[in-house]
């Protein structure tokens, strides 16, 4: 079985986020599998998933910001607000052509920031204990109620203009996006089309980034080793806190919860976190002990993260030192 840790995992399209969960247990031969933030069928990009005691690490993951490639389709909105759902409202006969880029700029301007963004009605949000899109598929008419999000950047590269399948004028627009949680896509693709009155929706979604983990660090399912490709509890807390590395005797005490005097560490690079916590603690042979903040110089433990059973080497071979990836490692 392996080792617990986190796997960057680039997902293809057309397969759920549950997919690569599944695909994973087996690779990993666990049932303790999980992820931080679903990607729809449709999009593509960064899962991070949590594999045996380091699914408790993914709490920290969730709510970290996010970067996405997207491409918005101006000239028609769908009843997803993406490709995926049936056409409601084809923008009239030159309606599209007369979009200017400083005009899409503005309607991008107004949708970034602190805002209050009304999810898409066939989102995963829960209404009275069942799924929204659940209810929309039993036919029911679900409007959810706006929430706060953050989105910091929409930086446009490019926007193409070109027909659909029936004909009819629309204008891509590739854009980069940086938010934070809870952030929907699809809803800003459906917003910009409501304010320049043309519809839209999204046709491309890919997330690069969750926090400091990258697409580009992750690997596909057709090549997955998770044993192989795990990124180790303490790399992953160090990537997320700051940390500290404790004598025998401290990380000793701290695995028994004892409150231990510990200096205040410098902050992780690229990370929020305060001098007071989390910080991350790590025992002399390099291994996570937990996460634990500070009250008055001494530590108060967060949760701490029990060792792996050291795994069995193969009955006809030595055994070999496995060298961890590095979550600056190429896929």
């Amino acid at each position: 079985m392996t080792q617990s840790g986190i796997v960057l995992v680039d997902k293809p399209q057309g397969i759920t986020s549950h997919d690569v969960v599944a695909r994973t247990r087996k690779l990993a031969g666990t049932r303790k599998v999980g992820h931080a933030g679903t990607l729809d069928p449709l999009a593509t990009g960064l899962l991070v998933l949590g594999l045996n005691n380091s699914t408790r690490l993914l709490t920290y993951v969730v709510g970290l910001d996010k970067e996405y490639e997207a491409v918005i389709r101006l000239g028609a909105a769908t009843t997803t607000d993406d490709s995926e759902g049936e056409t409601i409202f084809t923008a009239p006969a030159g309606a599209v052509e007369a979009v200017q880029p400083e005009t899409i700029a503005a309607g991008l301007a107004a949708l970034t920031g602190d805002i209050l963004q009304t999810p898409s009605s066939v989102s995963a949000i829960r209404v009275d204990g069942k799924r929204a899109y659940t209810r929309v598929r039993e036919g029911e008419t679900v409007v959810l109620d706006a929430r706060p999000v953050t989105i910091a950047s929409i930086d446009v590269s490019a926007a193409t203009p070109g027909t659909d399948a029936e004909g009819n004028a629309v204008l891509d627009v590739a854009a980069r996006i940086t938010c934070s949680t809870g952030t929907y896509i699809r809803a800003i693709a459906r917003d910009l089309g409501d304010a320049l009155g043309v519809g839209g929706h999204l046709t491309a979604l890919r997330r690069t980034r969750i926090g400091p983990f990258e697409v580009a660090h992750a690997h596909t399912l057709d090549v997955l080793d998770p044993a192989r490709d795990l990124v180790t509890p303490a790399d992953t807390a160090r990537a997320l806190f700051p940390a500290v590395q404790l004598d025998e005797i401290q990380a000793s005490e701290l695995r028994d919860g004892k409150r231990i005097a510990v200096d205040p560490p410098p902050p992780a690079p690229g990370t929020e976190a305060s001098a007071r916590g989390p910080i991350a603690a790590i025992d002399p042979d390099g291994a996570l002990i937990g996460l634990f903040e500070l009250r008055g110089g001494l530590s108060r433990v967060l949760v701490n993260f029990a060792r792996d059973a050291a795994p069995l080497p193969a009955a006809d071979a030595p055994a070999a030192a496995a060298t961890a990836p590095t979550l600056g490692a190429s896929a």
